[in-house]
């Protein structure tokens, strides 16, 4: 692998953004831009996501096209296509409140199409496995806890449709032209509700301060947001209808949330009497 890396000079670039874990850098040319991971990250962990990257963009999934895996000497990641000008849906509903409704119910049919794709299981992960893992290497879950996402893992079945991995508003650019696909490193197969679950937790139960930290909206605009798209992702009208599909997202709300605690924290994350508390309120009793 590390013959595919590629040595880049910093000096071509300028820094344009700043996550948990990457910096990105936009090249002086306009054409490409550089995501780099933070020091102490694998070069295993830019490649993993940098080949997933590819796959998508091979199997036709609009999202920018990856080139090369990189290096400053210190740092490990990998280069895209530069979309630009572009924005993200979540800041145009920031910035453009009248555009809320649209984006929200072009983002459900955009979400569709992903979920409507078969996947190429030999070349995905599985993501009830990958959550599954998660699970297993999160020290500081009690173990009654982990027995019972274990027992609500195997009633998930391991539906061969794609899943994006972290479908949110924000993950989702357009330069006016075309809607792609970003940060679509944790892209798997499963069912549905593995990405729907996160979507319904970030505009109905996740905290005002991190909402906005995110998306740069406030809670009421998020939950509008999961208002308008609802319907159109789901396909009725019917609240009743929508309201049975929203409690089947409750205890993939808790599984989910606690196999990102263990990515985040390297399995090593406290868990709060609050965190079980809630734990226990969206899982459901046949995993008790």
């Amino acid at each position: 692998m590390e013959n595919d890396i590629q040595r880049i000079n910093l000096e071509d670039y300028v820094q344009t953004g700043e996550g948990g874990t990457a910096l990105t850098y936009n090249h002086k040319n306009g054409k490409t831009l550089a995501k780099l991971y933070s020091p102490g990250w694998a070069a295993d962990t830019a490649a993993r996501e940098f080949r997933i990257n590819q796959m998508v963009y091979e199997i036709g999934l609009p999202t920018p096209e990856p080139i090369r895996l990189i290096t400053d000497g210190t740092r490990f990641g990998a280069e895209y296509e530069l979309i630009s000008p572009k924005r993200s849906f979540a800041r145009i509903i920031s910035q453009e409140p009248d555009q809320l409704v649209p984006l929200s119910e072009r983002f459900a049919r955009l979400a569709r199409q992903i979920h409507e794709k078969p996947a190429d299981t030999q070349r995905l992960p599985d993501m009830k496995e990958v959550v599954r893992a998660g699970i297993d290497k999160f020290e500081k879950l009690p173990a009654t806890f982990k027995e019972r996402f274990h027992r609500f893992l195997d009633l998930v079945p391991s539906a061969p449709t794609c899943l994006h991995g972290d479908l949110h508003i924000g993950n989702i650019i357009t330069d006016g032209q075309r809607d792609l696909w970003i940060d679509v490193g944790d892209f798997a197969y499963g069912v549905p509700q593995w990405d729907v679950c996160m979507m319904y937790y970030s505009a109905n139960l996740m905290t005002p301060e991190r909402i906005e930290n995110l998306f740069h909206v406030d809670q009421a605009t998020m939950r509008a947001h999961w208002n308008a798209f609802a319907p159109v992702y789901y396909g009725t009208q019917d609240k009743d209808a929508i309201a049975a599909e929203v409690r089947k997202l409750y205890p993939f709300i808790a599984t989910k949330i606690a196999f990102l605690i263990s990515k985040l924290h390297d399995g090593k994350g406290d868990v709060s009497e609050r965190l079980l508390q809630m734990f226990d309120k969206f899982l459901p009793q046949a995993a008790n």
